[in-house]
């Protein structure tokens, strides 16, 4: 049980005068207030399954540092995305930090607690992408998929432009539990996956790719589009595909 769900603990630090009766209020309801610029949701993961990831961009190292805090005390990790290097090693050196996890493609930086244990390998997740400028948006996938406890296979640049790299590797594909497919200009492969597997497969459209219906526009247009049983989700959203792929597998 964490300090913030341990309600004998959260009463001896207002007593103690470390807490206030508000401060402990929010705790119990999942809130970590960081000043006036942040309210962090400890208790996303125990209502959805998935933990709340952070988005470093635009925020102050101070800011993450509040919010890292936070979700360290109430849930025993922190999960943020887009972080650069100086957030990265202030973030690293946070006190109660007793490991660290850098996924160096998408900046993704899991921090955990000394009482934190991942859950155990339940469901394999695999995660292929149509080129090598998919990955860095795959890899968010790979990163929450395996804090979630999940295994997970990569697949990487096996496009349709070069499709014999893909047929080589179906056995792989075929022993997973779900398949989250990163692909950025048409979005083809995700169909061509979803027809060589019988086991669920989402569609994650890569802002890869000019010109007309570049940025992702396409490849989302013709995953939304495909005759296959293939789930879609936003244009470089890789956390959502990688939380939901986890909860499926798992």
């Amino acid at each position: 049980m964490n300090e913030d769900t341990d309600l004998d603990a959260l009463l001896a630090r207002v007593a103690s005068g470390d807490l206030t009766p508000d401060a402990a209020a929010d705790r119990l309801r999942g809130v970590g207030r960081v000043g006036d610029v942040a309210r962090v949701d400890t208790r996303q993961g125990e209502r959805t399954g998935i933990p709340e990831v952070v988005e470093a961009e635009r925020k102050t190292t101070e800011d993450l540092l509040g919010i890292a805090r936070e979700l360290l005390a109430g849930t025993g990790r922190a999960i943020l995305a887009g972080v650069d290097g100086k957030a990265r090693a202030a973030l690293t050196d946070l006190d109660g930090v007793a490991d660290a996890e850098w996924f160096e493609r998408s900046r993704t930086l899991v921090l955990h607690g000394p009482d934190h244990d991942r859950p155990a390998a339940s469901g394999t997740v695999g995660v292929v992408t149509a080129g090598t400028s998919d990955v860095q948006v795959a890899e968010q996938a790979v990163a929450l998929a395996t804090e979630m406890g999940c295994d997970v296979e990569t697949l990487y640049d096996v496009g349709v432009s070069g499709i014999r790299r893909l047929l080589g590797e179906v056995d792989t594909l075929r022993d997973c539990d779900v398949v989250v497919v990163a692909a950025g200009r048409e979005g083809a492969l995700a169909t061509v996956v979803a027809g060589l597997v019988d086991a669920p497969v989402i569609g994650l459209p890569v802002g890869t790719g000019t010109g007309y219906g570049g940025d992702g526009e396409a490849a989302l247009l013709g995953m939304l589009q495909s005759c296959t049983y293939l789930t879609v989700v936003n244009v470089d959203a890789g956390f959502v595909a990688g939380g939901q792929a986890a909860l499926i597998a798992r």
